[in-house]
């Protein structure tokens, strides 16, 4: 089969699959009783809505990629902690767990994942003026590694806080990583990312707002999982000069939003893990945004600074280093612009 005809099909299977199976989802999440019910200011929904989406994510990707991917041990490595993750995220979205206990349960499956080959060895020296151009991890490769991916992990949970923004966010995020594997011929990492592109695209339609179910965190960590995997697997591996700059562009608005967010209860005195109702999509929000409006900038922002890490990938700093300027612009634009109309 055609690599690229291999790529679409593993997209639109896992779309048919999650939209299909997303109804089921909502079921089981009334049966069991995982429902999200508004009890303070961080929830913008005013009713209760059910959760587990997350399962139709996960399913849709899963059947996608076992029949058109190709189990390497990495690719077992990824799909093994990914099982975790889900139930764990099934486990919480049923009954809330210990923050503690969910953070440890994450580093159990980055450890698998990471002893499984998927690991950070080599990246750029973020260090401009340095005489070392590369960084070599040696003994701190597993480390760094199950740190990158339970972080990422933690931080597309965090801005799951409006009806299609982590859906949507993911989209955007596996699709630049899709482009970027087909520029360096990585098929399997391509069909990967096209499996978790399809699959959230296919639970949209129920998300967008007002959101008929939401993913949960058997949806959000799941996400953030694979895509902390997949951004250190194939090319972003073997490359060393894109491995540092492309994951960090490629996953910048989530990252950006949960160091903020830690900084902030710092700065506070507050637990790093207690919820809060600081974050990037709360701010929007409370600048008269509505929930569409705030989920489209958002979209808007992941989609330049992913456009800017395939720019990096192809053309260079300086271009890519416009493209991020651009986005700076938007940002600042869109803030006037709506300050000006509150007066």
């Amino acid at each position: 089969m055609n690599d690229m005809i291999k790529i679409v099909l593993a997209f639109f299977v896992a779309l048919g699959i999650a939209f299909a199976s997303t109804p089921l989802a909502k079921l089981t999440a009334e049966k069991i009783g995982a429902i999200d019910v508004p009890r303070d200011a961080r929830r913008m929904h005013k009713t209760p809505i059910p959760r587990l989406g997350g399962i139709a994510i996960y399913f849709g990707f899963v059947a996608s990629f076992l029949f058109f991917g190709v189990l390497t041990p990495e690719m077992l490595g990824i799909l093994a902690g990914s099982v975790i993750i889900v139930i764990l995220g099934i486990l919480d979205d049923r009954k809330p767990i210990k923050a503690s206990v969910k953070f440890l349960v994450q580093l159990v499956a980055a450890t698998v994942v990471a002893l499984s080959g998927v690991k950070i060895e080599v990246f750029t020296n973020p260090l401009l003026f340095s005489s070392q151009e590369y960084l070599i991890l040696g003994s701190l490769s597993i480390p760094v590694t199950v740190l990158w991916i339970a972080a990422v992990t933690n931080a597309v949970n965090l801005i799951d806080g409006l009806d299609g923004l982590a859906a949507g966010v993911a989209s955007i995020s596996s699709v630049c990583l899709l482009v970027i594997a087909l520029m360096f011929s990585e098929t399997n990492i391509a069909v990967f990312t096209a499996c978790i592109a399809g699959a959230c695209i296919g639970f949209l339609p129920y998300n967008l707002n007002p959101a008929k179910i939401f993913m949960g965190d058997s949806g959000a960590l799941f996400l953030g999982f694979v895509l902390a995997c997949i951004s250190i697997e194939g090319v972003f591996k073997a490359y060393a000069v894109i491995s540092f700059a492309v994951p960090l562009l490629v996953l910048a608005l989530p990252i950006f939003d949960t160091t903020i967010a830690i900084l902030r209860r710092i700065k506070n005195k507050k637990p790093i893990m207690q919820p809060d109702r600081g974050h990037l999509h709360h701010r929007l929000i409370d600048m008269g945004f509505n929930q569409k409006q705030a989920v489209l900038i958002l979209y808007l922002i992941a989609g330049l600074l992913g456009l800017s890490a395939i720019v990096l990938t192809r053309f260079g700093m300086l271009m890519a280093l416009g493209l991020l300027l651009i986005a700076v612009a938007v940002i600042i634009i869109t803030v006037i612009i709506r300050k000006c109309k509150g007066k």
